[in-house]
């Protein structure tokens, strides 16, 4: 322990790259077609989302919330726990983040949603594009087989940076927020653990030298400071 100095971020790591991808290639051959269900519900609502159709918010949510027990359990508790034993502490995480997702779509059920200000708008509905279209071929430009692709719904990464696109897009604390500091701190409650996954990630595939190891924790602020300038608009 006298030369805990010589220790790097490598060195704490359980899994190497090309393991870790190879886990993806196999999650997507046990759960395929599943992908194409996901892509097409995912744009479907994207649309309704852009169209600003009523039930869109709350049906959003809702998916989403699934998402995040689907990866929590299919992805992290399931498969991930098995050459990382921290999965489980991050499906915990995820399950938690679908409880609170279920509980925005059924405030927003109750209450309308308002329409974010206008670049907020623009920039969260680009990020739902993104992970929903973009990031599932990341890997393919940076040089992994396509049958490594992450997909918004059974992946984690694009399903948090999907969230992260939607609650720029909706809150339906919205109206609570503008009356009181409780209801200030429930606007703000479904950002910490995207926000913190989007850390970790970052770190992880940094550790492993990852091109795109930078796109979670760059997207993370850009959601962060559109949201914040949004709540001071």
């Amino acid at each position: 322990m006298s030369e805990w100095w010589t220790y790097r971020p490598k060195n704490f790591l359980l899994f190497s790259a090309r393991t870790y991808y190879r886990l993806f290639e196999l999650y997507n051959a046990e759960i395929w077609p599943a992908h194409a269900l996901a892509l097409a519900v995912g744009l479907a609502v994207w649309v309704a989302l852009l169209q600003r159709r009523e039930w869109a918010p709350r049906v959003a949510c809702a998916l989403l919330a699934a998402a995040h027990l689907w990866v929590a359990w299919g992805f992290h508790w399931q498969r991930f726990a098995t050459i990382n034993w921290a999965a489980t502490w991050y499906g915990a995480a995820f399950a938690i983040e679908a409880v609170v997702l279920l509980a925005c779509a059924s405030l927003g059920a109750s209450s309308p949603m308002t329409a974010p200000h206008g670049r907020t708008r623009i920039i969260g509905l680009a990020l739902l594009l993104f992970a929903l279209v973009a990031q599932p071929a990341l890997g393919v430009m940076a040089g992994r087989s396509w049958q490594q692709a992450e997909v918004l719904g059974l992946a984690p990464d694009p399903t948090v940076l999907g969230t992260l696109g939607l609650l720029l897009l909706v809150s339906p604390y919205r109206a609570a927020a503008s009356q009181s500091r409780r209801g200030v701190a429930m606007a703000w409650l479904p950002w910490p653990i995207p926000l913190l996954w989007c850390a970790l990630t970052g770190a992880t595939l940094a550790t492993m030298q990852a091109a795109d190891a930078a796109l979670m924790p760059a997207t993370a602020l850009l959601a962060l400071a559109a949201a914040a300038w949004s709540a001071r608009a």
